[in-house]
């Protein structure tokens, strides 16, 4: 977003320099990337005017500057000549929307142009370069030169993308006092010309026609702001919706009125139907595409480019104004479909204040017949212009609460009264109706950080900080989960939600979510899964030597591209040795357990079985287990599959542990409540015969399962007996809840013993 600071100025009444204009508006949340200084025309003497060799209207011109050194300009104008002080454009100034470089005609070099009166935006004259007064100073600006704001704009701040939006946010600052426009809408007019809506995604459409119109070029200072922020000035038509466009954050577009063919319809495109745009493009319509037609066809692609029937050219003497709020969704999809890209669609598809349709259509209407002349012969609207009906219920305690720091209530209200936001105030709680161009803010949350961010980080001081006297536990449920990952060893991850299809397709059978405009070409899909990621660093650390890694990341990831459609996903990665190489101990390679462990410690003593049917494609087959809980997967480990890791050039063995839902764990939302007894612990042990195939897991769950009083089993032994039989031992601990006698325990343990061989196949062992 660029603006001038005389543009500023026409709605903010304030005392700041640039430099403080700038700083305030990067403190509060619009980062001010560049203040541009415009490199403008100068005045410039004429000492020499010598003929062109070979030419008939070229003279070569030596001019004084004021720097001392004559400038050499080569320069075809009939009333060039010694002693004529004029404009000179040097290179780096933008005239006419085309920057002014150095270069050569018919082989003569010229640094520079001179000017004409309509190329300077002064005048329409362009039979000649502009004369000026003797007593011009040479070497001083012949135009204004109005610094440049250069910003950029976060997609939650659509508000910014109007120059009375940045005065409105600075006067609450406190920077100036907010000059209220004067807005107006049109009188009806009734006409022939109507406009038809038909379809839901355009809840308002407004026209104004003007007729009896002599098309000029706009004022200057329309021009001049206009060229400042790098937007060529065609005409006072198309110019003025530019200038409401940036001025007001209304994109609107101008017809010629003899090209329309009867009335207006807002409509969904047919599939398959053809439109050309403003630049002689053609496109291929789907049924998704919002458009403007007549009755002829289309006349142009609603909230994204005019087309080239219709258009507004020097021979046009009867309009027809566009303002008009359109869907953001569905600009969005028609412009990143097409890849176009244009400040319509850019503050369609972030949101515009749906209200003020009139209000731009006024004073387009009255900027351009100021200029053309004209006469408003109908005005039209479909639709019905939205009411804000956003009230949203805050309490100040609220700003304490979620910020610990302590800003009385009329503070807070007179912040948001200059942020143009109406309260009601009834029985202590605020009902609060944000200004409608601000649609970013739905919440109360919304409304603590629009308080803090304009009271002032800087303006926070340890006394205002409140201090509570208890500490209490975090209880954010994903923080939690963090905590205990790191508590494990594990170093958290961060990545973009992207994947790459190629990747996603070796490692499960999910459905890929292609993104139609990749930032980068491996970076084509909202990510199905975060494995992909964390190889990715696996790969890209093991060839820079690092090949020992334990990272975990808990992130999104997508199911499909519709609003809804995803869920929250942790991937732990442990690859290379469990820890350095040390004198004192041997250091060992990780292994699944050490994954399936991490996994363990999340479920919080919750009960499980482990399954080993059905690997996904990431996984060694014959190293994987799956957590179950009946017949619901919680999660998953395993050894990265030697064909993928040999596709992906990783040769350091890795271990996985994904939890592919993260809202189903279960041991992090209902932790299994430990039991607290007065009674020593008890221990026994079993050894069972079972299948050489039967895993050991699935024993110690059942035997578990038995009791509650059981509250743990750990294997201590295991060997091959031959015929396809296994021995596997094992100890449980009890902990009783009262006395218990040895028939007690006795009838524990058969239950034990009858449990496990009735749901595992097994037989105790007598020896």
């Amino acid at each position: 977003m660029k603006w001038t600071y005389d543009w500023l100025k026409d709605y903010l009444k304030t005392a700041a320099n640039v430099e403080q204009i700038a700083d305030t508006l990067t403190r509060t949340g619009l980062e001010v990337e560049d203040l541009i200084v415009p490199v403008t025309p100068i005045a410039a003497k004429i000492i020499e005017c010598t003929p062109v060799e070979g030419s008939d209207h070229l003279h070569v011109l030596k001019v004084d500057d004021g720097t001392g050194t004559l400038r050499q300009v080569v320069c075809g104008a009939p009333n060039a000549r010694k002693g004529l002080i004029s404009a000179l454009a040097t290179p780096g100034c933008v005239i006419e929307g085309h920057e002014i470089k150095s270069g050569k005609l018919r082989g003569v070099l010229s640094d520079g142009m001179m000017c004409s009166g309509r190329e300077l935006g002064i005048n329409d004259d362009h039979s000649g370069i502009i004369e000026l007064p003797e007593k011009t100073k040479i070497g001083s600006p012949v135009l204004n030169s109005e610094i440049v704001f250069d910003a950029g704009i976060t997609p939650n701040r659509p508000d910014y993308l109007a120059v009375r939006g940045i005065a409105l946010d600075l006067s609450a600052c406190g920077l100036g006092e907010y000059i209220v426009p004067k807005d107006e809408v049109l009188k009806p007019v009734s006409g022939a010309r109507k406009v038809n809506i038909k379809t839901d995604k355009c809840p308002v459409y407004q026209f104004c026609e003007i007729r009896g119109i002599t098309v000029k070029q706009s004022e200057p200072n329309i021009k001049s702001r206009l060229a400042a922020i790098g937007i060529n000035p065609k005409n006072a038509p198309v110019d003025t919706t530019n200038y409401i466009c940036y001025d007001m954050g209304q994109p609107m577009h101008c017809f010629d009125a003899d090209e329309i063919n009867g009335n207006i319809t807002v409509r969904m495109a047919d599939a398959g139907e053809e439109f050309t745009d403003l630049f002689g493009n053609k496109h291929t319509l789907q049924n998704t595409d919002m458009v403007i037609a007549d009755d002829t066809g289309i006349l142009a692609l609603a909230g994204v480019i005019g087309g080239a029937r219709g258009m507004t050219t020097e021979k046009t003497k009867n309009i027809i104004l566009e303002s008009a709020y359109f869907n953001s969704v569905s600009v969005r999809k028609t412009s990143k479909r097409l890849g176009i890209s244009t400040d319509s669609s850019y503050r369609y598809e972030r949101g515009i204040d749906p209200t003020i349709t009139g209000i731009a259509l006024a004073k387009a209407a009255r900027m351009i017949m100021d200029v053309c002349g004209g006469e408003i012969v109908c005005t039209g609207i479909g639709g019905k212009v939205p009411s804000e009906n956003r009230i949203i219920e805050y309490s100040t305690d609220m700003f304490l609460a979620k910020t610990g720091i302590d800003i009385p209530a009329d503070v807070q209200r007179e912040i948001l009264t200059k942020l143009g936001f109406k309260i009601v105030e009834r029985n202590g709680i605020w009902f609060i109706t944000p200004t409608p161009a601000r649609v970013n803010i739905e919440i109360a949350e919304n409304i603590v950080s629009e308080l803090i961010r304009i009271y002032g980080y800087d303006n926070i001081s340890k006394a205002a900080v409140h201090k509570p006297t208890d500490s209490a536990p975090h209880r954010d449920f994903y923080i939690n989960v963090k905590q205990e990952l790191a508590a494990r060893g594990l170093n958290e991850a961060k990545a973009y939600g992207f994947g790459d299809s190629k990747i996603e397709e070796l490692l499960s059978d999910k459905p890929i979510v292609k993104i139609t405009n990749p930032i980068i070409n491996n970076m084509n899909t909202a990510r199905n899964c975060i494995l992909e990621t964390l190889l990715g660093f696996v790969g890209e650390n093991e060839k820079r030597g690092f090949p020992d890694l334990n990272i975990f990341e808990l992130g999104t990831v997508f199911d499909g591209d519709m609003p809804g459609e995803q869920h929250t996903q942790i991937c732990i990665v442990r690859t290379g040795d469990t820890s350095p190489k040390h004198w004192q101990h041997r250091n060992r390679p990780a292994d699944i357990y050490d994954v399936k462990a991490d996994l363990v410690a999340l479920m919080h003593g919750q009960s499980f079985t482990v399954s080993t049917d059905n690997p996904p494609l990431w996984a060694h087959p014959f190293r994987y287990g799956a957590i179950m809980q009946g017949k619901n997967k919680i999660a998953e480990f395993g050894e990265l599959h030697p064909s993928v890791a040999h596709k992906l050039k990783i040769k350091t063995n890795v271990n996985i542990a994904i939890v592919d839902d993260v809202e189903k764990l279960p041991g992090m939302r209902k932790p299994k409540e430990p039991i607290i007894s007065d009674f020593q612990p008890i221990t026994r042990d079993f050894a069972f015969i079972v299948d050489v195939d039967f895993p050991a897991e699935k024993l110690v769950g059942s035997a578990t399962a038995t009791d509650s009083r059981i509250t743990g089993a750990i294997v201590f032994d295991a060997f091959d007996m031959g015929n396809g039989k296994k021995s596997i031992a094992f100890t449980i601990t009890i902990t009783p809840t009262d006395n218990m006698s040895e028939d007690d325990l006795q009838n524990l343990q058969n239950s034990v013993i009858a449990n496990v061989e009735k749901k595992c196949k097994a037989k105790i062992r007598d020896k």
